[in-house]
């Protein structure tokens, strides 16, 4: 099983209510087409302990059985549609895609 993690900045013109509306109702079910994508769990950034504004808006996790399960689902044209919509509430020079294989330290 391998993770995708996606860190989202919103757009400098666009306010936290309408990047979370466009993540809520457009992108994310884009992302529920990906081709077998095994778990989607999303994130909301809140204020740090002290105040401060959190780096990003959001995280994003996307599950699927293999490395090369994803390479595909991102590839294909859902995959494409969902990248051409990231463009259009956040900051794409800023977010941040990392591959991971996740390691449970203390179970849930």
């Amino acid at each position: 099983m391998v993770k995708v993690i996606i860190l989202l900045p919103r757009r400098a013109d666009h306010g936290q209510e309408e990047f979370r509306r466009h993540l809520d109702e457009k992108h994310l079910p884009l992302v529920r087409h990906l081709p077998r994508l095994q778990r989607l769990v999303v994130n909301y950034a809140v204020p740090a302990p002290d105040g401060a504004a959190p780096a990003y808006d959001a995280v994003a996790e996307d599950w699927f059985d293999s490395m090369e399960v994803m390479q595909a689902a991102l590839a294909s044209p859902e995959g494409q549609a969902v990248y051409a919509d990231a463009q259009n509430f956040t900051d794409v020079d800023r977010l941040a895609m990392l591959v991971v294989r996740e390691s449970t330290i203390v179970p849930g």
